[in-house]
């Protein structure tokens, strides 16, 4: 990251206004799961290359029947056209490069048995947009799913630059691709700040444009974050609960020492509290709604 870095925000004017807080979230069958079950020719010899494809030989027991369809029908609709190699593998997802309709896509695969299933749960619980939702596995991960597709969707809408949302399909998330022909963005952590005030002036900008659009990262840190052609953006936000959930002050608190630490050890004055006061300032306050 060079010297004169200006980590330049979105403008607040070519955004809409952020979309509602209590939007239901729909985790009933998808088409995915009549493909899986209907199984015909086509989807048995698309299940077949994908088998056979080595960049997924590594982790088979990600896929399941309905993976692989959702898959298929992602290919279908024209988001995803060819799959590359892996960017990461996690106890959580695996995320893989892709190539969609005009753009690099990073395809991200939730494992319908996460081992972290009971912290899922933890963000999950509690947040308006779930109420209701069962104990099995396969509808908490596919309600993550389209958390985080929605949470993306919600952050862009609020000014606040993160991974373009595209598509998703039961436990498969579609979004832009964060890096170029060198490998994928490198995230805070890994990397030597030139210019930390003004990138903690932007880290601060957008965990307020968040706060103020109803909802809070919940796992922000320098490793979520990364620089992609002078800009900083925020990445995983499968976790961010909004405003009224009974945990959120909690999360909020824990990003913002998080936060301040990071950039305290690249050597500003940072206050973790002064944070917090900053970023719950936006008028009209939305955990007051």
């Amino acid at each position: 990251m060079g010297q004169g870095t200006e980590y330049g925000l979105v403008d607040l004017e070519e955004v809409e206004t952020p979309g509602d807080e209590w939007e239901e979230i729909d985790v009933s069958d998808t088409e995915a799961d009549r493909i899986a079950r209907k199984r015909d020719r086509k989807f048995n010899q698309f299940q077949e290359r994908i088998k056979d494809a080595d960049q997924f030989k590594v982790e088979q027991s990600v896929f399941d029947d309905a993976t692989f369809a959702a898959l298929y029908k992602l290919v279908q609709d024209g988001h995803v056209e060819a799959f590359g190699g892996p960017l990461s593998t996690g106890k959580e997802a695996n995320v893989y490069h892709a190539l969609g309709d005009d753009r690099e896509v990073a395809v991200k695969v939730y494992r319908i048995n996460a081992s972290n299933f009971r912290q899922m749960r933890d963000y999950l619980e509690g947040d308006p947009r779930f109420e209701g939702l069962g104990g099995k596995k396969k509808d908490v991960v596919l309600a993550w799913t389209k958390k985080e597709l929605a949470n993306l969707r919600r952050a862009k809408k609020a000014g606040v630059r993160v991974p373009d949302p595209i598509a998703a399909e039961r436990n498969v998330l579609v979004m832009e691709y964060i890096g170029n022909e060198a490998g994928r963005a490198r995230r805070l952590g890994e990397v030597q700040i030139e210019n930390p005030e003004t990138a903690y002036e932007v880290m601060r900008e957008y965990m307020r444009r968040l706060y103020a659009a109803g909802i809070i990262h919940g796992d922000l840190s320098e490793y979520n974050v990364v620089f992609d052609e002078g800009q900083l953006v925020i990445i995983d936000v499968g976790q961010a609960v909004t405003v009224h959930h009974p945990n959120s002050r909690d999360f909020l608190e824990r990003d913002c020492e998080n936060v301040a630490s990071f950039f305290a050890r690249q050597g500003l004055e940072t206050d973790p509290d002064e944070l917090l006061e900053f970023v719950t300032d936006p008028e009209p306050d939305p955990s007051r709604d």
